[in-house]
Parts: C-alpha cells; structure tokens; sequence
C-alpha cells in the first residue's frame, strides 16, 4: 500500500507540495522548516536541480497533525516563502480524488486498463464522464456506471464538437482529460484550454512509421522494439512533454498480430503509469521536458 492510499491512516491527513523556482541555498531548509512548524511530518522528500536550467523541483509528501491549518490557509501563510524564492508552487490535499474525462475513439485497451484500475481502487481517481466520436463503446461506459458521451467529429463540425467537450469538462469540474486512444487531432485553441491537464498516449513508431497501418508498415522493416509514449498535450502533434516511455523487445519471428498485441500492452502501461504519476502530483513541467519523482 502506498503512502498517497493510507492518507488516513491513525487519523492523518496527507497533503503534497510541489513547487519549482531558480536553484540557490536555503529552498530546502525554508520549505520543511514552514512545515514542520505547522504540526507536518514528512513521508517523503524528493528534490532535483537542473544544471541545464538552473531551476529547482520539489515535492514533498507530509502528514497533518491536529494542529495543521488547512490546505486554504496552509497556501495562503506559504506566500512570503514562494515570493522569496519566486517558486511556482501549489500544495494538494492526497485525500480528494482528482476528476477525470477519458476520450476514447474504437480502440478500447487503454480505456479497458484505465476502468480497471479505477474498479479496482488501483487509480484513486473519479470518472465522470467518457468521450468519445464514435457510439461504439457505449455499452461499456453503462457496464462500468459512467455517462457516455458520442460526440462526432467532421471537419465541419470540429469546432462545435470541441466546445462541447469544453462544456463538459467544466460541468463536470474535470481535474484531467486523458485522451485514451483518441483518434482525433485537437485544435491548437483546445490544446491551449488544456495546457498542462491533457494527456496523451501514441505508439513509438512516429514519425517513421505513420497512418493506419504502422505495425504493418514496422512488421515490414523488421522492427526490434515496439514502445509508447505518454505526453502531455500541446499544439504540437505528438511532441508535448513526455511524461513516460516504455518498450518491449520482439524478434524475427514476430508477426503483424504480435506486434500489435505486444504494442497494445505497452500503451496500456504506459498511459497508467503517466496517469498515476500525475494525480499523485509526482510530475512537474521543465520547459519542454518533465521532472517525474517515482
């Protein structure tokens, strides 16, 4: 059991800093000094400096005493330690449950995995509503209890059909959009609506590899790895910043099918992985690239 699930446990609360600013003495001390005099133990500590940026990350997770303000006050009285520092920062309560919109087209194994973990209390997260541009996977959005939401897309209907995806991301307070195997390119206004709360998953044969049959097209060159990539969701295609990678070796013997089975799995990892990172506030940005503590 992790620490972000025992966030109760003998009647603690468990919150998380996370925050970043230019790398000089004295961010350390200052931050687990604030918190320490305000009733707070520490579960765990992460920190990294950036030669190449010269910025700092943290994140800490801590436990609240009976003396603890709370998270609205705690932000507030942080103030004159982030301006000192000039840190981006915010400070999160693990015991609310982040709300996701998963956006989905045909292909459900990300959407599957994602559902599953969620059932089975492996995601602490709650899903309110499912997307997608295709009514396909309805039956299994009312299997799992969730709204469904068939929302097609043409050329001519995109800018309406974002808007409402923009609708319901606000009616339903959504915390993070995970686009599951969602087959369509947003525009360069929604990506901005959602910088830094979408994420995406894509196999690892872009660039090479591209339209509707790259496992044929990697089946053909003879292949040796197949991977993914998690990102966040920018207006550049498939080139925000990415959050996790992962591969599976595959040899001469492998067919088209293999390929595309082995590929399935890893974009399933993948995406839960980033996912999971990223409610748990373990992912900061560093200009085009992130800073994960696992």
């Amino acid at each position: 059991m992790s620490q972000e699930e025992t966030h109760m446990e003998s009647g603690k609360k468990s919150i998380v800093i996370t925050l970043s600013c230019t790398d000089r003495p004295g961010i350390v001390h200052a931050v687990i000094d604030f918190f320490f005099r305000r009733d707070c133990d520490i579960a765990e500590s992460q920190q990294f400096g950036d030669p190449d940026s010269g910025l700092f990350f943290m994140r800490v997770h801590l436990r609240t005493g009976p003396a603890t303000p709370s998270v609205a006050e705690l932000e507030n009285e942080f103030g004159p330690v982030a301006e000192r520092f000039q840190m981006h920062y915010r400070i999160h309560d693990l015991g609310v449950k982040p709300r996701l919109l998963l956006m989905v087209s045909k292909f459900d194994h990300c959407l599957n995995d994602l559902l599953y973990r969620w059932r089975s209390g492996q995601l602490p997260v709650e899903i309110p509503a499912i997307v997608s541009n295709h009514p396909d996977l309805a039956p299994l959005a009312e299997w799992h209890g969730i709204p469904f939401h068939h929302v097609p897309v043409t050329k001519e209907t995109k800018p309406a059909a974002e808007q409402r995806l923009l609708e319901l991301v606000e009616e339903n307070q959504v915390d993070l959009v995970v686009l599951a195997r969602y087959m369509q390119i947003l525009s360069e206004d929604l990506c901005k609506e959602l910088d830094g709360r979408a994420i995406n998953i894509h196999h690892s044969f872009l660039p090479s590899f591209k339209g509707a049959n790259p496992y044929g097209q990697a089946h053909e060159r003879g292949v040796k790895l197949v991977g993914a990539t998690a990102h966040y969701v920018t207006s550049d295609l498939d080139e925000g910043p990415i959050i996790e990678q992962d591969v599976a070796r595959v040899d001469h013997s492998a067919s088209v099918e293999d390929l595309v089975a082995l590929g399935r799995e890893t974009e399933c990892r993948t995406l839960a992985r980033a996912v999971q990172w990223h409610v748990q506030q373990r992912v900061l940005l560093n200009g085009h690239r992130t800073v994960v503590f696992t």
